[in-house]
Formats: structure tokens, C-alpha cells, sequence
């Protein structure tokens, strides 16, 4: 996770990567850069308060219940319920939460298509835990750029031209590469 002043807007920026979420009640932006992978942005409009996350792949189908918290986000069962937990721990109330999804693109025909899975895994999400999305860019075959400020819930996102969409890809699969050979471990408790 990167931190630093935006110089156009003036407010801090924060840049995650997969694996990472982030959540303020500051006047900050979150961003990060999807291909195939989804980014869940979430808010409690009335607290004032969301964050975004970024994952990888749907589920860790080898779970034990628990993940290192860098490790397990890989996962969109880890990262959603991760999040939902770090907003309501900082005063969101679950009722008013609303999500916003992006990404999932199929950003290479050669490609699988994890970002259908990933997609899937994210309405089943959260229409079983009774959450609303308000907002959705995800599926086509574009990369993104995704720009959320949690004090409003606005959010910004670009499409990425095809000349992206190969080195995304690369980083996509040596990402994935990196996951599956290192074990989930820690404290995190799914419910």
C-alpha cells in the first residue's frame, strides 16, 4: 500500500495493490488498477466512513477458517468479509452499507476467465449477506483504473486501452503464481 499528496486534488491518495484493502473516514481517495481481479468499494453513508478492497481469486477452497491478513485477502472470501469487519469495527452500521464493484475484465482472449468466477463470487457475496449495490463496472475485456473517495462514495473509472492489458496480464499471472504456492496462515475468522 502506497501513500502520498495527490497534487491536483490536494488530499492523500492510497494505492492497493491485490491482496490489500484500505478503509478512512478521511478525506482520502483509494485507487488501484484491476484486470481480471475485483475491487469491492464499500460505505456507510451515514457514518461517513468506506473503504476498498482488491482481490485475486473467488475462494481459498483449501480454508480453515484462518489467514494471515495479507496472505488470506488474496482470496474474495477473506477480502469482503476483511473489509466488512475493519467498516463496522470503525462504526459502520451493516444495514447501510452499500457496494459499488469493478473489474473482473477478460483482459487476454488466451486467458482463463477468473474474472467470471471472481464476479460470480461477488454478487453471491453479497446477496447472501444481504448488501445492496448501488454501482458496477465490471466483466468486458478492459482493464481498469478505479479512483473511490469514501467520504462521498463517488468513484471514478477509467478504462484502460489494449496496450495495458499484456503487461497487467503478466503481473496478473506471476500474482497468481505467487499465491498458490504460499500457504494461507494466521488469525482471521470467517462467519
Amino acid at each position: 500500500m502506497q501513500k502520498s499528496i495527490d497534487p491536483a486534488e490536494g488530499i492523500m491518495t492510497v494505492k492497493i495493490l491485490p491482496g490489500e484493502f484500505y478503509v478512512t473516514k478521511d478525506n482520502e481517495r483509494i485507487e488501484t488498477i484491476l484486470g481480471s481481479c475485483i475491487a469491492a468499494c464499500v460505505r456507510d453513508p451515514i457514518a461517513g466512513l468506506g473503504g476498498m478492497n482488491h482481490f485475486m481469486l473467488p475462494v481459498d477452497k483449501k480454508a480453515s477458517g484462518a489467514g494471515e491478513l495479507s496472505d488470506a485477502n488474496r482470496y474474495g472470501n477473506y477480502a469482503m468479509e476483511n473489509l466488512v469487519n475493519a467498516l463496522l469495527s470503525k462504526g459502520a452500521r451493516r444495514e447501510r452499507l452499500e457496494f459499488k464493484l469493478f473489474g473482473g475484465g477478460r483482459i487476454m482472449a488466451s486467458m482463463t476467465n477468473i474474472g467470471w468466477y471472481n464476479i460470480g463470487f461477488a454478487f453471491d457475496y453479497i446477496y447472501t449477506e444481504g448488501f445492496k449495490i448501488v454501482a458496477q463496472d465490471i466483466g468486458d475485456v478492459y482493464p481498469r483504473k478505479v479512483i473511490y473517495y469514501p467520504n462521498s462514495g463517488r468513484a471514478r473509472v477509467r478504462r484502460l486501452n489494449k496496450m495495458h492489458n499484456e503487461s497487467l496480464a503478466a503481473q496478473e499471472n506471476q500474482y497468481i503464481h505467487n499465491i498458490e504456492s504460499k500457504p494461507v496462515e494466521g488469525d482471521v475468522e470467517l462467519f
